[in-house]
């Protein structure tokens, strides 16, 4: 009987691992990236959200992405890393990059959002830029300075250059481990692209532990 029962086990188990391993498929669900790039933990399974605060996507994700970074194993390395394919996109990663290095990330992540999708303000100019993280507590002598800093530009051209190097098609669009590329269109919606993300995760996290 307990043979019989393991066996009964075993094949059980056997048939999840083999439904599990075919939930998602690359080219369909997720995409391979050509050249692999590299992550910044090795020890970890790194996940990359690729963002724009002016995409109403991106919006809409961000408080579902914010609560699936939370129940996330240690593993996991989660960032974000802003989107930028022309001029107000890249002053919009330097104000996401400002805003990290002035300490209030968390206040001006929400304000920068709140902006450009609820008040439709478009964040043209870099004056405009400002007068938000003023707005929000932010010394605007202080804000210039960290705006305009040589380590601010450095971090939004290895954005641009990682982003390049992903072949980031759209926003939001998630990066695992370097490897693969997934989107709420391949994956076939915002919740599903966290599926198909956490399906990546536990492959990578499998080679890493074998």
């Amino acid at each position: 009987m307990i043979k019989m029962l393991s066996a009964l086990v075993l094949s059980a188990f056997m048939s999840m691992s083999a439904f599990a391993a075919d939930a998602y498929t690359a080219g369909k669900h997720y995409d391979i990236l050509k050249v692999p790039v590299a992550t910044r933990d090795k020890t970890k399974v790194e996940v990359v959200e690729v963002f724009w605060y002016g995409c109403i996507h991106c919006f809409n994700f961000e408080p579902m992405v914010q609560a699936w970074k939370k129940v996330q194993p240690e593993h996991v390395d989660f960032h974000t890393m802003p989107a930028m394919w022309n001029k107000d996109m890249k002053m919009h990663a330097k104000a996401f990059y400002a805003a990290k290095a002035l300490g209030q990330f968390d206040t001006m992540n929400n304000a920068l959002f709140q902006a450009m999708n609820v008040k439709k303000n478009r964040l043209k100019t870099e004056s405009s830029v400002r007068d938000i993280f003023v707005a929000n507590g932010v010394d605007a002598s202080k804000f210039e300075a960290a705006f305009n800093s040589f380590g601010i530009s450095s971090q939004v051209s290895l954005a641009q250059s990682r982003a390049k190097s992903y072949g980031i098609q759209g926003t939001p669009e998630m990066v695992v481990n370097g490897k693969y590329r997934v989107s709420s269109t391949t994956a076939g919606g915002q919740a599903q692209m966290l599926k198909v993300v956490e399906f990546l995760v536990a492959k990578e996290r499998a080679k890493q532990v074998k």
